[in-house]
């Protein structure tokens, strides 16, 4: 393979990528709730200063709820194309997708407030 038709080759895989993420930002609901999320933890991640480390597990955190939010719509997609009416099986997917998404978000709002109380505890001189 040329390194041309390499490149052509990974221009459209982050093409379908970004379509993908655009599509689930326009028609999922939580998603959005979880942009808006991530943009105050960025926003106080510059108020509070926090030191690279931080910064780093802010954006893994945020990334890992996006990306699983992203993983959740298309097994649901997937879901609903295999089985178009209830079943319990696909009802117990979706449930178990939605269940890793709010485990993450969980854990990234306690790890999000252990970070920022360090940091604002640091910044009042405590």
């Amino acid at each position: 393979m040329s390194a041309v038709r390499s490149a052509e080759g990974l221009a459209a895989a982050f093409k379908h990528a970004l379509s993908g993420i655009a599509h689930i930002i326009r028609h999922e609901r939580n998603i959005k709730i979880e942009l808006a999320f991530a943009a105050l933890a960025l926003i106080a991640s510059v108020l509070l200063r926090l030191e690279p480390l931080e910064w780093a597990a802010v954006i893994i955190l945020i990334a890992l709820v996006l990306a699983l939010e992203l993983a959740n719509s298309a097994l649901e997609s997937l879901t609903d194309l295999a089985s178009p009416d209830q079943h319990p099986l696909a009802k117990r997917a979706k449930d178990a997708m939605a269940g890793a998404v709010l485990v993450a978000a969980v854990g990234a709002v306690a790890a999000g407030l252990v970070i920022f109380v360090s940091a604002a505890l640091r910044l009042g001189g405590a």
